[in-house]
């Protein structure tokens, strides 16, 4: 094992939470030991994403242990598998061994409770995600179970890889087993320039559904237009709402996609159509929106939850990269050391896709 030295490696941990600062790049932090059903994957690229600023502000409820290791989608190599002949029995079903290149499923389930025995993992009674729930990628190496574990196809660079996995499976979810999205719908997506609404754009339309994407400036919305987007709002300029409903002539869009979620959530149940439906899987400008109540029963609207995804929904929409039908938006790197001024370029919101730590 190739470390800062020997069973240590470098990482970027938080000790407390707070601001940019928060993030301490550190060398001589212990190298994780995989159990049973675990595999330790050495790191070779960590996207970001804006949970990994709300992990490093605090999380209502929801304190990881510190010191934390951020970093949700990971892509690298098979370092170690965990003892016990089932763990290896269950990486040879999933065509993973040591020196394979794979990328992370970031969600955790037990497999063993009422929901996982439905196959609805992210309903799990023990339900998490790595690196907010357990250290992540900023790191040399992460400790994972094996069953989360998918191989990388030739011609994917570890970047593209580790651009996938959680907006993809969480825009999938949200957009095709949730929202229930229909060809020849109309999708009104909010959001659209960061790594989960470049996901939605691009599911969509691969659907075959009319899109409109709301960003802010210009450069976004041409990159957007470039994705696949029918229409462009701008919403620095104009009142999304009151576009969408002119761009529709009236009649609303059947689906919203909202992760924003106080700042928009009026705008977004005006935009809908009758019978159409909101779907949100965030809610980054504030957690209690109001509600027009007589306009959601006068209208009959729909309200859907949706988090993440099970691991029929993560083979399903990876299929979908990795034969390029849906394609992963690297705007960034950085190398690990700088992870820092990764999360600020991600906190400035002026970029489109995602943006990814080497390692």
């Amino acid at each position: 094992m190739t470390a800062t030295t020997a069973g240590t490696m470098r990482a970027v941990r938080l000790h407390g939470h707070g601001g940019l600062e928060a993030l301490r790049y550190e060398t001589g932090v212990p190298v994780p030991e995989p159990g049973p059903g675990e595999a330790l994957i050495r790191v070779k690229a960590c996207a970001l994403n804006y949970l990994d600023i709300w992990v490093r502000r605090g999380l209502p409820g929801l304190p990881p242990k510190l010191p934390h290791i951020p970093g949700s989608d990971v892509a690298g190599l098979v370092e170690k598998l965990g003892p016990g002949p089932d763990t290896q029995a269950e990486a040879d079903a999933l065509g993973v061994g040591v020196g394979q290149r794979v990328v992370i499923n970031p969600g955790l389930s037990c497999g063993r409770c009422e929901w996982c025995r439905r196959g609805e993992d992210p309903l799990c009674d023990r339900y998490g995600i790595v690196g907010e729930h357990v250290d992540g990628g900023y790191a040399e190496f992460v400790k994972v179970p094996v069953r989360n574990l998918m191989p990388i196809p030739e011609g994917f660079s570890f970047e593209e890889a580790a651009a996938a996995p959680l907006v993809f499976l969480t825009a999938w979810r949200a957009l095709i087993s949730r929202a229930r999205l229909r060809p020849g719908e109309t999708v009104l997506v909010l959001g659209a320039s960061g790594g989960v609404g470049t996901a939605c754009v691009q599911i969509a339309k691969l659907v075959g559904c009319r899109v409109i994407a709301v960003a802010g400036g210009a450069e976004k919305l041409q990159r957007l237009k470039e994705l696949g987007a029918d229409e462009l709002i701008d919403h620095t300029a104009q009142d999304f709402s009151k576009e969408a409903w002119r761009l529709t002539d009236k009649r609303g869009v059947d689906v919203v996609v909202d992760s924003v979620g106080e700042a928009t959530w009026e705008g977004s149940l005006r935009a809908l159509a009758k019978d159409g439906r909101l779907v949100t899987f965030g809610a980054t400008s504030g957690p209690r929106p109001p509600t027009n109540v007589p306009l959601l029963f006068w209208r009959q609207l729909r309200i859907i939850g949706s988090t993440m995804g099970n691991h029929r929904e993560f083979t399903e929409v990876m299929k979908l990269v990795w034969t390029r039908k849906l394609k992963p938006v690297v705007y960034k790197t950085f190398p690990l050391e700088r992870a820092a001024e990764a999360q600020r370029t991600l906190e400035a919101r002026r970029h489109v896709g995602k943006i990814v730590l080497t390692v």
